[in-house]
């Protein structure tokens, strides 16, 4: 996936810079949501477990909505940004449009949480546990690695669909990224059984991939000339 974002923004310095910069954003959503988290945990009684795993599905409940609030906040800093280059250049255009920046904020939010995902990985990796020690699954690494990649693409189309519902005030569309975002990472708790969370996330993946391509302009027509390699 990064290779794949690196090389479509590399040549373009403003959609680096926007990509810098909606991955600070992610974190410091993580930051307000784990520092949550953390307080909430010490206040409670380490010894009761039900109290304890509902304090993790709370804070990854809270932890996705706050990004989700704060991807709201970068898109109103975008549309000021814009809007200002618009009356600052000569012809009254922007020179990047808001679904480039919507694209871009996109890849900025999923690289930076596959980032943070694969450090908790390599850390797991370190010890002193063994993975499968005691019966379970041998592939908790290759299964993660998975994971954090479709987590990256719907991140990235995430962000387009969300910018769109946000230009065009249709609300149910940002809904629909909000319970597509608390879905796929509810469906984590399922591991290790991770058919229960790899196969919807995939599948959900693949479903919110055609409908960003369609909002941003694309068509059956368009895929087919692609895939035959058609000018």
């Amino acid at each position: 996936p990064m290779g794949t974002d690196m090389a479509q923004t590399r040549h373009r310095c403003q959609q680096m810079l926007s990509l810098s910069h909606r991955a600070f954003f992610w974190l410091v959503s993580l930051l307000l949501s784990s520092l949550i988290w953390f307080i909430a945990v010490k206040a409670s009684d380490p010894r009761d477990e039900p109290l304890q795993r509902g304090l993790l599905i709370f804070g990854v409940m809270f932890s996705v909505l706050l990004q989700e609030v704060f991807r709201f906040l970068y898109y109103k800093l975008l549309r000021k940004a814009i809007e200002g280059l618009v009356a600052l250049s000569e012809d009254g255009c922007s020179p990047i449009s808001i679904q480039q920046m919507a694209y871009v904020a996109g890849v900025g939010f999923g690289l930076m949480s596959g980032a943070f995902s694969m450090i908790n990985l390599l850390a797991d990796s370190l010890g002193p546990g063994t993975v499968g020690i005691h019966g379970d699954s041998q592939l908790y690494f290759l299964t993660s690695a998975f994971m954090t990649m479709v987590l990256i693409f719907l991140h990235t189309f995430w962000g387009i669909l969300f910018f769109h519902g946000c230009e065009h005030r249709c609300w149910w569309e940002i809904a629909a990224v909000v319970v597509m975002h608390l879905a796929v990472s509810g469906s984590t708790f399922c591991n290790p059984m991770y058919v229960g969370s790899l196969v919807p996330s995939y599948s959900l993946m693949a479903i919110t991939a055609v409908w960003a391509y369609l909002l941003s302009g694309g068509s059956a027509q368009n895929m087919r000339r692609f895939l035959l390699c058609k000018s």
